[in-house]
């Protein structure tokens, strides 16, 4: 992950300067990186940002399941299927 320098804060000047951070934050709509012992630990986001990735997400995980029901029904063959009257004659329902 490559992260521009002027992105980045240490935790502890972040606590310091909270109000003043998510103000630029808000106005650059720009992620923050949140450094903690020198290492990137934590991510501001402006909530459009969030919510865009969010929804990003959820269209992936709708892709997953549509490619594991297309790899399900390659094989699958109308012809074995019982009529719903069938089964209702069968079990008395």
């Amino acid at each position: 992950m490559i992260v521009d320098t002027n992105h980045m804060i240490p935790v502890t000047r972040l606590q310091r300067e909270l109000t003043k951070v998510l103000r630029e934050i808000s106005e650059s709509e720009e992620p923050l990186y949140v450094l903690k012992n020198n290492e990137v630990n934590f991510v501001i986001l402006p909530a459009k940002k969030y919510e865009t990735l969010s929804r990003m997400e959820e269209l992936m995980e709708h892709y997953e399941i549509a490619d594991m029901i297309e790899e399900r029904l390659k094989d699958y063959n109308r012809v074995s299927n019982v009529p719903w009257n069938d089964i209702k004659k069968t079990y008395d329902l």
